[in-house]
């Protein structure tokens, strides 16, 4: 039996893999391909009048759920929002994680955009070039990015990859509404999503899309 094609979703926090590729993950485990979402922080400082330890517990248990709904595994590390650099070098996880690539093999990687404002987005897309530059033996993967927090691409001129996801934008959604703890936070992402996927859609003559930059 040939094995099933991998990729793999890289994101700062609990549900930015959701935000930024959730209808994408959503149609690539329809089509049987193999998704996994390696998330760095579990985003604790977003409740900072709660223990760190209950947040992070109530940020995975949502991950996870949203998982399940868009049929992808999710794996967590628990890097300090703002400290990524520091502790992806203390814990080792360069390592860790180059032997995941290896066992793996994916044939897509999926990171935050350089041009993401948010520190710990640019940090995770620094952390996987590195990963990449590191990775021997094998052939290196197709790299693409996604927007959270950038609505607009100013900068990124490399060629675009759209996923028409007419049929599981409605995934992503429900997905969304699994982190529960965010609600005050996802307002913005939630209409930008919308504009966003219309707007891909119209690129590609479909309903909805989300769109890639390939940089490698």
């Amino acid at each position: 039996m040939p094995q099933k094609e991998t990729i793999i979703v890289f994101g700062a926090h609990s549900d930015d893999f959701v935000i930024g590729a959730g209808g994408t993950i959503a149609q690539y485990t329809q089509e049987k391909k193999k998704v996994l979402c390696i998330v760095f922080s579990y985003g604790e400082k977003s409740h900072v009048w709660l223990q760190q330890k209950i947040i992070k517990k109530v940020r995975e248990k949502e991950a996870i759920k949203a998982g399940k709904i868009l049929r992808c595994r999710v794996r967590f590390f628990d890097l300090r929002e703002g400290h990524f650099a520091e502790d992806f070098e203390k814990q080792g996880l360069e390592q860790e994680l180059l032997k995941l690539l290896e066992k793996e093999k994916p044939t897509k990687l999926f990171i935050h955009s350089f041009e993401d404002p948010h520190p710990d987005h640019k940090a995770c897309h620094r952390m996987v070039l590195q990963l990449l530059e590191a990775l021997q033996n094998q052939q290196r993967p197709e790299l693409y990015t996604y927007s959270v927090w950038n609505p607009v691409s100013f900068k990124t001129q490399c060629p675009a990859l759209y996923v028409n996801v007419t049929k599981t934008f409605s995934k992503k959604l429900k997905a969304l509404q699994a982190f529960r703890s965010q609600r005050l936070h996802i307002v913005y992402p939630f209409f930008l999503l919308l504009f966003r996927a219309v707007i891909n859609g119209w690129k590609i003559r479909t309903l909805f899309a989300e769109r890639f930059f390939r940089i490698r």
